[in-house]
């Protein structure tokens, strides 16, 4: 097998390589290509993947290259995970809606289809590349963000093969896991909603390997302070958490608790795209200076883990990020997710996780191209969203208002049309007025004019 990695000078990428390693055999696995356009990033993000390979004896040549045709030539499974504009501009995205007084995070609302404006049509460039050189039957799995809107843009476009994944998506998985001890597979959540604003209402332990049976945990530990405090959770209020009777996404922070997010975000002296750039920078510029193999693993590890601990802080009133103790062999959820869907299309082993795939049925009232974030199960034959019943309306509305967003914020940036544009941020529920998306979309545009070129 070869898998290739676009965005392979990407500070998350290092952290793949462990799993990488441990799934090699099973996998049949016999060449990693890691792909950047930024020759000094790769050179630098790639070094610490090499310096993990050979710490680890891996079977399996790595190759860095900045020739996106020969790294796709040939590879069965593809991993996406890019930012064009770089930390910049996520940085400049976040300001930009701060300055017209609405939230500015990267995947959220104005923001995120300012990362979408950007993203998208670059995903669709590489997975056009793919059938260019011959290699049309390989899954593309999308970390760029935001995954569910890029995943749904690339779905009209016609590419078919393409699961967008996300960590949040197993949230509830993997805090009843660490929580309880047991393993993650032993797990069994049923998780609805799009990317970054979805609810588990429902966790089963110890089911059968169908995913039938096993007892039922969600209420009680909805009602565990324990558990709560242990979790993203706390950063709801009460009577939020008792209303949905459910396990949130920690996006629907921004959504539950709007102006109290606003809030804290525009009283932060760096805004998360800033705090970002200043770690990418720093981290940077330790590995061209390390004077050893060894001091440059440490560098990568400080960092990430500043990076890591600040993670929506702000929800949490700026205390480091709580960390439940570690039950997968993996570093980071993302690599347990992507590699365990690239294992199961490979040798037919189902894995059962949350994705971002198209509904076909699985939501009722949701059309079945819509990507949903759903309960899944994956194998040779591809993946089979789990079908949910009964929503709570307050939740459904929610949704559809909000993929009602993405259907519009996609097909403007595959038509690059202003009006389409405006019309989706307009519907968006954290937006709300035309003239204020006019301002948004306008400004963006013209900040961004060099990547996303000239709309009508």
């Amino acid at each position: 097998m070869k898998l290739t990695i676009i965005g392979g000078g990407s500070v998350r990428t290092p952290r793949l390589i462990p799993s990488l390693v441990r799934r090699a055999a099973r996998l049949g696995l016999q060449e990693v290509w890691l792909m950047d356009d930024n020759a000094d990033k790769l050179r630098l993000i790639g070094g610490v993947c090499e310096m993990l390979a050979k710490q680890q004896n891996a079977p399996f040549k790595l190759v860095l290259s900045t020739d996106a045709r020969e790294a796709l030539r040939g590879a069965q499974h593809v991993i996406t995970s890019i930012r064009p504009g770089l930390e910049q501009g996520r940085a400049t995205d976040e300001r930009i809606c701060f300055q017209h007084g609405v939230l500015g995070q990267e995947t959220t609302g104005a923001a995120g289809f300012a990362m979408a404006m950007r993203s998208l049509p670059a995903i669709l460039e590489y997975a056009r590349l793919l059938d260019e050189v011959g290699a049309p039957n390989a899954w593309i799995y999308n970390f760029t963000n935001p995954a569910g809107l890029v995943a749904q843009g690339l779905h009209y476009a016609g590419i078919k093969r393409i699961i967008g994944i996300c960590d949040s998506a197993n949230g509830a998985q993997h805090a009843v896991s660490g929580y309880l001890g047991v393993p993650t597979n032993s797990v069994f959540h049923e998780v609805y909603g799009l990317n970054h604003l979805s609810w588990t209402r429902s966790v089963r332990v110890d089911a059968d390997t169908s995913g039938r049976g096993g007892e039922e945990m969600m209420p009680a530990l909805l009602n565990d302070d324990k558990f709560i405090a242990s979790t993203h959770m706390a950063s709801f209020s009460p009577g939020v958490r008792r209303w949905q009777g459910a396990f949130l996404n920690e996006y629907l922070h921004y959504y539950y608790h709007r102006d109290e997010a606003l809030a804290a975000l525009l009283a932060k002296s760096e805004s998360r795209g800033e705090e970002v750039l200043r770690l990418t920078t720093d981290l940077l510029h330790q590995l061209q200076s390390a004077a050893s193999p060894e001091a440059a693993l440490n560098a990568y590890h400080t960092i990430m883990n500043q990076r890591n601990a600040t993670y929506m802080a702000h929800t949490r009133g700026g205390a480091e990020r709580i960390e439940m103790p570690p039950v997968s062999e993996d570093e980071e959820g993302y690599a347990t997710v992507a590699l365990g869907c690239v294992e199961a299309i490979a040798t037919g082993t189902p894995l059962y996780t949350g994705l971002n795939v198209p509904n076909n049925g699985a939501v009722a009232g949701m059309l079945d191209d819509d990507i949903v974030e759903i309960s899944c199960w994956i194998d040779h034959q591809g993946v089979r969203p789990v079908p949910v019943e009964n929503l709570p309306e307050h939740q459904y509305l929610l949704m559809r208002d909000v993929k009602q967003y993405e259907r519009l914020a996609a097909h403007a940036i595959l038509e690059r049309s202003r009006e389409l544009a405006y019309q989706a941020l307009a519907v968006h529920p954290l937006i709300g007025s035309y003239p204020l998306a006019e301002k948004l979309v306008d400004t963006f545009l013209t900040t961004h004019r060099p990547l996303v070129g000239d709309w009508q």
